[in-house]
């Protein structure tokens, strides 16, 4: 797939979701490192914090981009969800998802049993086998739910387990169920995002934010937003006017998120929704025009699973690197982000040439149901 055939926005999209995604993970680590910075000295706190601590946001927006897409290159493929084609549904899937989860977990194992800080279950409760079952499964989140935190380099698998488990089971309800009754379902299942989250007790932290429900619920979101794409165009006045305020509705939530649980009714997840699906409806209807300055940011949103998947080997490192030179001192950490996004570009973009070039060897293709996004899916 040519680069000059992709819907930029959708790239931008998502190269702001794993640019967060990567930040949060560095923040959490290095615990505050921009405020005590000297960039504290010169930018806002919100702002810092906002940069900082939107990881777990980011992959909402995350399921939200991916029940489009998935969904969208359903409708132009097969012309309709009834007609989904099983077969090629889930070889697509397994193409796209599974080699490189598998040399992830590889890897993982591998630094697991060397007993490498940030990779090695500490607690007893947890195993690398239990660990590798769990992400082979598409139930990681749930063995976190039981077993507590996992490690550092292993927790990012919990988000894959919840795309994974819907993906094993929409196509068959596309099949199964009348088209209003599906729609219905997933309306049902996006408004729901609060209700189901409300029904797992606060105490139980890790399942509280890593149940499977509400993230289905936000990839309910991009499906229907799919759908009713594919029935109306708004005019570009009404697209720009739509984006606008799915962006509004974003830096809302990303840089305020205190104000919208205080005085919004708590609907933060539902505003990051909503402005997600505002910003693919109107980047479907208006693909806008690449751009220069923003060339990085869409490139990283070309390459967002392979650095999903691999940037945690690079932020452990670097902390770890940092930590040994630098132990407490936080007055310099904020220039390590830098190095570390190039690094995790760097390995990313490694890993999708091998896939693309393992592709050939294989005589297939890599296809990507996720990133594809040809004239704007």
């Amino acid at each position: 797939m040519k680069a000059a055939g992709r819907n930029a926005g959708i790239d931008w999209l998502r190269g702001l979701a794993i640019l967060l995604v990567v930040v949060h993970h560095l923040a959490l680590p290095f615990r505050l490192p921009l405020r005590p910075s000297l960039l504290g000295d010169w930018l806002p706190g919100r702002l810092l914090d906002a940069l900082s601590f939107n990881g777990y946001e980011a992959v909402f927006v995350f399921f939200v981009i991916s029940g489009f897409l998935i969904a969208t290159r359903i409708l132009e493929r097969d012309g309709d969800l009834r007609r989904v084609d099983l077969r090629h549904f889930y070889r697509a899937r397994a193409r796209r998802i599974l080699p490189l989860l598998l040399a992830a977990l590889a890897v993982l194992a591998t630094l697991a049993w060397l007993g490498i800080d940030g990779y090695t279950p500490q607690d007893g409760r947890q195993s690398i086998g239990g660990l590798l079952g769990s992400a082979l499964s598409f139930s990681f989140n749930w063995y976190e739910g039981r077993t507590g935190w996992a490690p550092a380099g292993w927790d990012v698998l919990w988000s894959l387990s919840i795309e994974e488990a819907f993906y094993i089971g929409f196509p068959l309800l596309c099949l199964w169920l009348p088209r209003r009754l599906l729609v219905v379902l997933l309306l049902a299942w996006a408004l729901a995002i609060a209700p189901l989250r409300a029904l797992v007790p606060l105490a139980d932290e890790v399942w509280w934010e890593k149940a499977y429900l509400p993230g289905m619920g936000a990839i309910a979101w991009g499906v229907l937003t799919a759908l009713l794409a594919r029935r109306w165009r708004p005019g570009r006045r009404d697209a720009r006017a739509l984006a606008l305020f799915g962006g509004f509705c974003l830096l809302l939530v990303l840089g305020w998120s205190d104000l919208v649980h205080r005085h919004l009714f708590k609907s933060g997840l539902y505003m990051l929704c909503l402005g997600a699906a505002c910003l693919l409806f109107a980047f479907q209807a208006w693909p806008p025009a690449p751009r220069w300055g923003l060339r990085w940011l869409a490139r990283m949103g070309q390459l967002s699973y392979e650095l999903y998947l691999s940037h945690m080997f690079v932020v452990l490192a670097a902390v770890a690197l940092y930590r040994a030179q630098l132990d407490k001192v936080q007055t310099w950490t904020f220039a390590v982000y830098l190095p570390v996004l190039a690094c995790c570009y760097g390995l990313a973009l490694l890993i999708k040439q091998a896939h693309r070039h393992g592709s050939r060897l294989a005589g297939g293709c890599a296809l990507d149901p996720i990133a594809g996004n040809k004239t704007g899916v």
